[in-house]
């Protein structure tokens, strides 16, 4: 069973999806931007990364392949272990993972897991159907050297007859001119006339729609009550999860320890896996929730994940 395909899967729904014992694949939203010289515009999309640190089990992908390959939890369990075993023999000795749709996990000199995803899959499905293209270069026209070939080009008059020959033509471009600036002078004025005719229109209705107005504010005889509308609640789809539990009285103690630490604590519903999630804070937006989420784990627990509804 290939379970990197239901990793696949998760990835374009969720923002982290944990291997136990392995580590946890992380997906952050990449907006869409211009690289290189030539204008390549890629669409906006999920950058994968992987963190070895994170080997929590929140039972998200073993119900997942428990549901699509009809098998129990815990069969679906076993299966996930023993690949995460034959990765981690394989890294061991050198050798590449490699997760087909995800990336490639290889060790370093350091003995290090290094991480490189394939950049030719887009998990944000709201980009599904937009794909990298280059704008080809704006060709602007070469005007100085244009006027430098023409300047080039043109006569030098050295006789008096060319001279006064082009005299006349300065004269008779000079009255070219000038009944040019008339007709263009003439059109301004006409314009400014219709724009005083049509501003007089337009206050004469005005005055006829206030008048009207106000007619019928004073004749109202019933005039409706005023209607109070709810206001809605801000939504707020960002959590950052503490951890998972199947046990509520261990998420309600959970729940009193991060509300005696300051934290908007709260218990958020059920997930397909019957686990109760409990959310350090939930925020409106993505980016507040992304620096919240840095924070408490510098600061808090290293093991907290954003979590979108």
């Amino acid at each position: 069973m290939m379970i990197e395909k239901h990793i696949a899967a998760l990835l374009y729904r969720f923002q982290c999806v944990t291997l136990p014992g392995f580590g946890a694949f992380i997906s952050e939203l990449e907006s869409a931007k211009v690289a290189g010289s030539a204008s390549t515009f890629n669409p906006p999309k999920k950058k994968i990364t992987f963190n070895p640190n994170v080997k929590n089990n929140d039972g998200l992908l073993a119900n997942h392949i428990a549901l699509q390959e009809n098998i129990s939890f815990e069969k679906a369990s076993e299966v996930i272990a023993f690949q995460v075993s034959k990765w981690i023999t394989s890294l061991e000795q050198r050798e590449k993972v490699v997760l087909a749709k995800i990336g490639e996990i290889s060790t370093n000199a350091d003995l290090n897991w290094v991480f490189e995803p394939y950049e030719d899959v887009n998990y944000l499905t709201s980009s599904f159907g937009l794909t990298s293209f280059v704008s080809p270069l704006i060709t602007r026209e070469q005007l100085k050297t244009q006027v430098e070939e023409l300047e080039e080009k043109a006569p030098i008059i050295f006789t008096p007859e060319r001279k006064n020959n082009y005299s006349f033509v300065k004269y008779a471009a000079s009255i070219v001119l000038f009944l040019g600036l008339g007709t263009v002078g003439y059109k301004m004025y006409n314009d400014q006339q219709v724009a005083n005719q049509t501003l007089f229109v337009e206050k004469q209705v005005q005055e006829k729609v206030n008048h009207k107005i106000q007619e019928a504010t004073f004749f109202i005889s019933n005039p409706l009550s005023t209607v109070e509308l709810p206001v809605k609640e801000e939504l707020k789809p960002y959590h950052i999860v503490a951890g998972a539990f199947r046990n509520e009285e261990n998420a309600q103690t959970t729940l009193n320890n991060l509300k005696e630490k300051g934290f908007s604590a709260r218990l958020l519903e059920k997930n397909k896996s019957g686990l109760i999630p409990v959310a350090y804070e939930s925020y409106s937006s993505l980016e507040e929730a992304q620096l919240a989420k840095q924070k408490i784990q510098t600061e808090q627990n290293t093991e907290a994940w954003l979590l979108i509804e």
